[in-house]
């Protein structure tokens, strides 16, 4: 045993309960998929017509709603992940049980680094894990990465739109209102400049299911100085529906495998 039970890595073998068994009788879905945090901007997308249903995940809340935008092979499957690492690998992890090989991941994220202004587009090229879930599918590593193949989709979605973004290492932390001033400190002493709750648990399960998979975040609140700022950024309207808009562009330049 180790001297903390999260040490414990379970190693390689199945799992009681695997999402690819769970799923194995369900209809398919595309398998290029958007996870996106914004449920306002998925609930304007179905208002339009945008977004069909095509299938929900049960739990003990209400369902999350699978759909599918676009068809043929532009299709690609959208869904609400939940908030917080555990809730939203569940989310993935079915995702790709029903057949998900690629994902782009869009959301938002704190600054540590108060130069950055809101709103500004951020691609993560690693992850501090400073979270539970990870450490049941990466043993080793401070930092777990996100997916060469999405870096450079999403990448290349920012050039065709005329975005800049900025490449950061983020923090990702299941204590949000354990962000000390002394833990920031650190944080930001080994080179983070974002910090959010699920990257490092999306990274490490990607590679561990062998899905491609990115993340693309735009500042939100700053957390670098004595105060709290939280600089409306729930209210960047605009950035919002553009990011998810990038979202789509980037994941359908990722190449999988046919059905």
């Amino acid at each position: 045993m180790k001297s903390h039970p999260i040490l414990e890595h379970p190693g390689d073998e199945p799992a009681l309960i695997e999402p690819a068994a769970l799923y194995a009788r369900q209809k398919r879905i595309a398998p290029r998929c958007v996870l996106c945090f914004f449920g306002e901007v998925l609930e304007a997308s179905r208002v339009r017509g945008e977004l069909t249903q095509v299938t929900s995940l049960p739990g003990e809340g209400e369902p999350i709603a699978v759909y599918r935008h676009g068809s043929g092979n532009e299709a690609v499957t959208v869904a609400w992940p939940g908030i917080g690492a555990p809730f939203a690998v569940s989310t993935l992890e079915e995702l790709i049980g029903l057949g998900g090989q690629a994902f782009v991941c869009v959301g938002g994220a704190g600054v540590l680094d108060g130069t950055i202004p809101v709103g500004q587009v951020m691609i993560p090229t690693a992850a501090l894990r400073d979270e539970g879930t990870s450490y049941h599918y990466q043993k080793r590593g401070r930092c777990s990465r996100p997916h060469g193949d999405a870096l450079r989709a999403m990448r290349e979605a920012c050039r065709e739109r005329r975005i800049r973004p900025i490449s950061v290492k983020t923090w990702t932390t299941d204590g949000v209102f354990r962000e000390t001033p002394e833990k920031i400190r650190l944080r930001q002493a080994e080179g983070c400049r974002a910090v959010e709750m699920e990257a490092a648990a999306f990274f490490a399960v990607a590679r561990f299911r062998k899905a491609i998979l990115g993340q693309l975040l735009y500042a939100g609140d700053d957390v670098s100085g004595e105060r709290w700022r939280h600089r409306r950024w729930t209210q960047q309207t605009a950035v919002r529906a553009e990011l998810f808009e990038l979202a789509l562009d980037a994941v359908r330049l990722i190449e999988v495998e046919p059905d």
